[in-house]
């Protein structure tokens, strides 16, 4: 594309927003890759989402990630969906086709990306904790199964959202939802997920410690400076390795990219000005 013609706009919306890491990281995308884009951010209470999404495509607007809470909403606005998104029941990226808005779902792809090429982490024949089953374990859980675990199980602080979102994946793979107190708590799990925003309150969800060994891989969907509340607690029962969500939050901004633009960004170099910006 000229770089004299007018820039494609994209933006990431939700609420709050102002935070959010998004345009940072998809500006060093269409640096890398020289597309000819923008990037903004769009601050959007629940009551204002679809109106601020029409309005964005009724002028020009050619692609959205979303981020928390609009994240199920999202579905509904979109009339094409991937069957990743299908399966996930949430939608994190809109684009504009022929007058028409499709969603798509990157999150999946994106926490497996970070676990095995970034992380080095072998997901087949693995036992599996996934703490939380709202829309951040139901957007993981599909990818997750595909990758051949031995066994995974979705624990919540309310049992039955845990037993139903295991029920809803059942055909996938050997899984089983429960309560905090019904853990299994025979012996450690291999890769240990926290999906629930506790971290964002420097909270830990009352799970067993039995559930870190020291083989465990410990991984908070959440982020920030630093060590998250669950990083540290993980760390502190011994775990091997205790990561935070920013390789997944830059593999699914690229699974994005890519199904925008058709032209795929090496994350290498963005993850490293991360963690320079980080620290």
């Amino acid at each position: 594309m000229s770089q004299s013609s007018e820039p494609d706009r994209y933006a990431v919306i939700g609420y709050p927003v102002a935070h959010s890491w998004s345009p940072f990281i998809h500006g060093m995308f269409a640096k890398q890759t020289n597309q000819n884009i923008t990037y903004g951010r769009i601050e959007a209470p629940p009551e204002n989402f679809e109106r601020e999404v029409a309005a964005f495509f009724q002028t020009g607007g050619k692609g959205l990630n979303v981020t928390v809470p609009h994240k199920q909403v999202a579905v509904l606005i979109a009339r094409y969906r991937t069957p990743r998104a299908e399966m996930a029941g949430a939608v994190n990226t809109l684009m504009i086709q022929d007058e028409v808005i499709h969603g798509d779902n990157t999150d999946g792809a994106g926490l497996i990306t970070d676990l095995t090429q970034n992380l080095g982490f072998k997901l087949a024949d693995k036992r599996i904790l996934i703490i939380g089953a709202g829309g951040a374990a139901r957007g993981i859980l599909g990818p997750l199964l595909s990758a051949g675990p031995e066994y995974v199980e979705i624990t919540n602080r309310n049992a039955d959202r845990a037993v139903h979102l295991a029920g809803e994946f059942a055909a996938l793979g050997n899984l089983r939802g429960c309560g905090f107190d019904e853990v299994t708590e025979s012996r450690p799990f291999d890769l240990v997920i926290n999906a629930t925003s506790a971290s964002l309150q420097d909270l830990v969800p009352p799970v067993p410690r039995s559930i870190i060994g020291d083989e465990t891989l410990a991984y908070d969907l959440a982020y920030g400076k630093g060590d998250t509340a669950f990083t540290r607690w993980a760390k502190s029962l011994g775990a091997a390795r205790a990561e935070s969500g920013w390789g997944m939050l830059v593999e699914q901004a690229a699974e994005s990219f890519f199904w925008w633009r058709g032209v795929r960004p090496d994350t290498k170099p963005v993850l490293e000005a991360i963690k320079t910006h980080k620290k």
